[in-house]
């Protein structure tokens, strides 16, 4: 992941999106790949990503490009609307 607000480990976009039915989920990482799971396939996707601002432009494995945005809490990536899972407590 590239940005020029924050170091890779500590990026605010750092951890697991997931679709309001749990459906798709995908982990970005802080070494700037991602790993989306959709259903029960895991690893369904799988590439890198770089941050400017609140946009996010993805490259995946195959070479497919998305892209997506982060307003208001949520990460708008291309069709879909994600959430930050938070972990149980």
């Amino acid at each position: 992941m590239t940005t020029n607000e924050t170091p890779h480990d500590s990026h605010p976009y750092v951890g697991m999106w997931v679709t309001a039915d749990g459906y798709i989920r995908q982990e970005l990482l802080p070494n700037g790949r991602y790993d989306e799971a959709r259903g029960n396939r895991r690893s369904a996707y799988t590439g890198s990503y770089t941050v400017t601002g609140n946009h996010l432009d993805y490259v995946d494995d195959t070479g497919f490009t998305a892209t997506g945005d982060v307003r208001d809490g949520a990460l708008y990536h291309e069709h879909l609307v994600l959430y930050r899972e938070r972990p149980a407590p």
